[in-house]
């Protein structure tokens, strides 16, 4: 520690005319030196919150990005118990470098929280229902244009026939419109004739309706998934922005109550 300031002040005092006696008072004013604190404990906690904001960037559809954040959390209780001894110990108030870790801790654990749910909507989306018109309009539009991650447009597919030259068919994207043919199958079904090539016509028909339904409950499925996936990306950037936000604030916060009470 030093020594801030100091001040003493003398005073007189009269026990009757015959005994006078002097008392010095001084006042010393003590100050921790905040380099140990600085290089031992804010640097690496400084570190460990800046790796911790990084592992955003990782896919957050992988469980390494869990596995990590985990791995952070185990490591930043173990350097706090590490450090405990070199923490100031004070009966009345609790030192701001304790809430400085503490607020650490909690930031960490709020990402870990927040990966969980992210992975776990990521993952399973292909078992949910599909997206509710509520979170389709505040999360893929609104949220996603605040984040820079807007909806994708559902353009028609370009499916070449390569038996007429390359010539392109539109079908729209997860429809497949079979008006024609279905009127092509109600009058080859029509009894005009007992012919075996007509009864393989339907046959064919039945076959390819079948087909046809199971490929567009197929991509009815995927668009589903997307469309979760898309949530979730979306709710993963704007939590890492507010993650940002949350840190910064309150890094400003601690320093400026920091200095405030460094200069007083």
């Amino acid at each position: 520690m030093d020594i801030k300031s100091s001040k003493f002040k003398l005073s007189t005092f009269n026990q009757g005319e015959s005994n006078p006696y002097d008392e010095l008072c001084f006042y010393i004013v003590l100050r921790r030196r905040a380099t140990l604190y600085v290089v031992n404990l804010l640097i690496p906690s400084f570190f460990l919150i800046t790796v911790d904001l990084f592992s955003f960037l990782l896919p957050p559809q992988n469980v390494d990005r869990s596995s990590f954040k985990m791995s952070l959390i185990f490591g930043y209780s173990v350097f706090l118990l590490i450090v405990n001894d070199l923490l100031p110990v004070t009966g009345s108030t609790i030192p701001l470098i304790n809430v400085f870790f503490a607020i650490c801790l909690a930031l960490m654990v709020a990402s870990l929280l927040e990966t969980i749910l992210i992975t776990n909507l990521l993952v399973g989306s292909s078992n949910f229902h599909p997206v509710p018109g509520w979170v389709r309009v505040l999360v893929l539009h609104f949220m996603g244009n605040l984040v820079w991650l807007p909806q994708k447009s559902r353009e028609d597919k370009i499916i070449r026939n390569p038996v007429a030259g390359g010539t392109p068919d539109l079908i729209p994207s997860g429809i497949y419109n079979y008006t024609d043919f279905q009127a092509i199958s109600r009058t080859l079904s029509c009894p005009t004739q007992s012919d075996p090539a007509l009864a393989e016509l339907r046959n064919l028909g039945n076959d390819l309706h079948s087909i046809r339904l199971h490929v567009a409950q197929h991509v009815d499925g995927n668009q589903i998934s997307q469309d979760w996936m898309q949530v979730g990306y979306i709710l993963d950037r704007l939590l890492f922005g507010v993650y940002c936000i949350f840190i910064t604030f309150s890094f400003i916060v601690i320093l400026s109550i920091w200095c405030n009470s460094y200069n007083q």
